[in-house]
């Protein structure tokens, strides 16, 4: 080991100097994010191994952050939340509030709202993981970027975690050290942080509804669906007892997929009507719609719609083990002439066509009567092996499975909800740990065949637990090196001895250490200094308390302060300016709200 001569506190400037340039990497994209957040953290455990010096981490304590509970339950929720998008569990839970979101307005009342006050009562983190490929729907349906809604997302399950004692970690945190002081102020109420969570919740929420459109930006991928020149025509029925019977197309959702449209209605009694919005669609009708290959995927996510004869089901392979494949025919395929209901391709591949397209024009009539040609290409419902089969033979060629492609099991979304409901009542009651809840949900789901253990595999996101396992690490590096309380200090200082300037001192010194290292440390950090503030002040500690509680939620100007910001910087296309540009007017609307409703609560002057 190599021993260098340098001052005391050189850890505390190298632990800043690196969470700096972290933040500015972030910033300029200069790598990938979960490169940036490793790299920062190999920096102080290679200067701790050549030093040895003990206010660094050790290889030890930074591998600590990939075993962390948080870590690992948000792992499992991933292939908690599969189940429930496998299965259309999420669009059936939701689909009654979101199905009638009009615009961005209108999605983000109808999202926000009951998010908010499910995080007041259910950990956040499966609240916003549960709902991310739902919002990447809704995006889709009223042809709005997802990166309007996914921010906004997050927000408002951080804000509703704000307004009780077991919203958040974090405040199940403060709440055991509240009790761990052995004193005469007695235990806290359950809606203690409400004081001030509630007024900065509704106020966070108004702010949300009519910035977004203002502030966040709309990131559309390089192509849309709608760019898409090859055009699918496929059939879908409507299903008698499914919830569409009876509605406009309109009220259907029919017309909010991108790049697609209902071109012909055919009656159960034969007639083929042209298909306009306001039409009603009943039982048993036969709908011709035609659209880009995304559409189509999506299309098939929706309730009430099933394949014409129900010919899927009559595949010799269970529903969890299909998948859709894209197909072109070669010209040396034997049907070539045939139409495809003579192809038999139940009977000859073991698989169900699904729709067909024959460069960018619509196709004329029923699926079953078109004639295969080659070049034509299908989208069919097959088994994996159909891959493997067909490629050494010579009917098609380019033959791949669709990206999104796994076909939903949707007579397992009850199964699917109720696994989660479980996961979320045992939790919530404490009746076992959200880790424990989140374990055995994970394996519920694929038992119960609402996923394979293959989707749950993939449904990792391996950037965002490496990010968060990193953040967890500097966090720590943080709280050793000296650095986070040093800056706590200096702002505690600067209140000199009004009590609410104290009180602001030690809000905006906990939202610093929220944005710099995780919340739950930020809350660590914090707790000891503002209570020795308030015995010093010779007033109750609560106030304080609940300022922590707040303060140390209240992260929304970078992606790794809290766990559900992380969660959606990806999948949303942000930068870390998109934080900070609608995050800054949220923390001053929550820090100014705090200071007024604790001050009139408690009685708290200058």
């Amino acid at each position: 080991m190599i021993s260098l001569i340098i001052p005391a506190t050189w850890p505390m400037w190298l632990t800043l100097a690196v969470a700096c340039g972290l933040l500015l990497g972030l910033a300029f994209r200069v790598a990938a994010t979960d490169l940036l957040v490793l790299s920062s953290l190999a920096i102080l455990v290679l200067v701790q191994d050549l030093t040895g010096n003990p206010s660094l981490p050790t290889p030890l304590d930074a591998a600590a952050g990939f075993g962390n509970k948080g870590l690992v339950t948000i792992a499992l929720l991933f292939a908690v939340v599969t189940g429930l998008e496998m299965t259309g569990g999420t669009e059936l839970a939701t689909g009654w509030l979101l199905g009638g979101a009009k615009g961005l307005r209108s999605a983000l009342i109808r999202m926000l709202i009951p998010v908010a006050a499910l995080s007041g009562f259910l950990n956040n983190t499966p609240v916003v993981a549960a709902l991310l490929p739902v919002v990447h729907d809704l995006a889709k349906r009223i042809n709005v970027s997802p990166s309007r809604l996914l921010l906004p997302l997050s927000y408002a399950a951080i804000l509703g975690g704000m307004c009780t004692l077991m919203g958040t970690s974090t405040n199940l945190l403060v709440r055991d050290l509240y009790i761990g002081k052995q004193h005469e102020f007695g235990e806290l109420w359950f809606f203690a942080p409400a004081i001030a969570g509630i007024p900065a919740t509704v106020l966070g929420l108004a702010y949300m509804i009519f910035a977004s459109k203002w502030l966040l930006p709309e990131r559309k991928p390089a192509v849309s669906v709608s760019d898409d020149p090859q055009k699918y025509t496929v059939e879908m029925q409507v299903d008698p007892t499914g919830p569409m019977v009876g509605r406009t197309i309109q009220q259907a959702g029919l017309r909010a997929l991108p790049g697609l449209y209902v071109a012909e209605i055919q009656r159960a009694d034969g007639r083929i009507e042209p298909a306009k919005p306001d039409q009603r669609i009943y039982g048993d009708d036969i709908l011709i719609l035609v659209g880009a290959l995304d559409s189509v995927v999506d299309l098939r996510k929706l309730r009430g719609l099933i394949t014409p004869d129900d010919q899927t089901r009559k595949l010799e392979v269970p529903a969890w083990r299909r998948t859709l494949v894209e197909a072109v025919v070669s010209p040396r395929c034997s049907l070539i002439g045939k139409t495809i209901r003579e192809g038999k391709f139940r009977s000859n591949y073991n698989a169900a066509v699904v729709a067909v397209a024959r460069g960018g024009s619509r196709l004329q009539g029923k699926i079953g009567d078109v004639r295969i040609r080659p070049g034509d290409v299908l989208l069919l419902e097959a088994s994996p092996s159909f891959l493997h089969r067909q490629r050494g033979l010579s009917d098609f060629y380019l033959v791949s499975t669709v990206e999104r492609g796994e076909v939903r099991r949707h007579e397992k979304a009850g199964i699917a909800i109720a696994i989660t409901l479980a996961m979320v009542t045992c939790a919530a009651l404490d009746i076992v740990s959200i880790l424990t809840a989140a374990l055995v949900a994970c394996i519920a789901m694929i038992a119960f065949r609402c996923c394979t253990t293959g989707e749950a595999r993939r449904s990792l996101d391996w950037s965002v637990l490496i990010v968060i396992g990193a953040a967890i690490g500097i966090g720590n590096a943080m709280n050793q090196s000296g650095a986070a309380g040093a800056i706590a200090g200096v702002l505690l200082a600067s209140a000199s001895s009004s009590p609410l300037g104290t009180l602001a001192a030690v809000f905006i010194a906990t939202v610093i250490c929220t944005e710099l290292v995780t919340n739950s440390a930020a809350a660590a950090i914090m707790f000891p200094i503002a209570w020795s503030a308030a015995m010093g002040l010779g007033m109750s500690p609560e106030p304080f308390v609940v300022a922590i509680m707040i303060a140390a939620s209240a992260s929304f100007m970078t992606p790794f302060g809290y766990q559900t910001n992380t969660m959606v910087y990806g999948v949303g296309g942000y930068e870390l300016r998109d934080y900070v540009v609608f995050g800054f007017p949220l923390s001053l609307l929550v820090f100014a709200t705090s200071m007024v409703t604790l001050s009139w609560y408690y009685g708290i002057g200058f």
